[in-house]
């Protein structure tokens, strides 16, 4: 599903990640982690384009994403949730509607995008909020609803950075327990974590970054 082959990436002459060969299987589940400026988040963006490799290439579902033109990148993040550190939700919209964009994007019908955003919501606890702005939702509210918007379309990849970072550790677990969910009906789920205690026990693959290199892979 996700193939890098000696992938580096640069940031003003400065490596960020250098010769990077890492294989996710479809419907596998798989930790990224390491310290802070590792290259995690910098890995996530080149599978959802958001950046393009220096050198090597990377494959998702069969594309080279690096090469793919401006046009087509939309038709690779239809079928990719992000859960992005800093939320990105739109202040002017409900959280309702922010979740229902992710839907909406797909052609979904609206009785069935309702449907959905209302079980989603349900899943996360957050039911009784829905029509609040993100502003007046707490840090940790405001991650759920990012992490509810990732999920709701039942993407073929999910991408998590840091997802659990505003969250207490019994709604950490509520989050996690989604997300093994939403795997086990088949998406590919890629997590890039710092937590230890996010992955430890869980015998899931985890690669470890560090200075932008792979030091090694284990199952936890």
């Amino acid at each position: 599903m996700i193939q890098f082959s000696d992938v580096s990436k640069y940031f003003d002459n400065e490596s960020a990640l250098t010769d990077i060969n890492l294989s996710v299987e479809k419907g596998e589940l798989v930790y990224i982690t390491g310290p802070s400026g590792a290259g995690k988040t910098t890995l996530l963006r080149l599978i959802y384009r958001a950046e393009r490799p220096d050198a090597g290439s990377v494959v998702v579902g069969g594309m080279d994403v690096g090469k793919l033109k401006q046009g087509e990148i939309p038709s690779l993040r239809r079928n990719t949730g992000i859960v992005f550190q800093d939320f990105r939700l739109l202040t002017n919209k409900t959280v309702f509607e922010n979740v229902a964009l992710a839907l909406r994007i797909h052609g979904i019908h609206p009785k069935e995008i309702k449907e959905r955003v209302n079980e989603v919501f349900g899943d996360i606890g957050l039911k009784h909020k829905m029509h609040e702005f993100p502003q007046h939702l707490s840090g940790g509210e405001q991650q759920m609803v990012a992490i509810a918007r990732a999920i709701v379309s039942k993407p073929t990849v999910l991408l998590a950075d840091e997802p659990t970072g505003n969250l207490d550790p019994d709604t950490a677990t509520i989050i996690l327990k989604l997300f093994k969910e939403i795997n086990i009906n088949g998406t590919t789920v890629v997590i890039a974590t710092h937590h230890e205690a996010l992955f430890k026990g869980t015998g899931r693959r985890v690669v470890y970054l560090k200075e932008g290199r792979i030091q090694k892979e284990s199952i936890a």
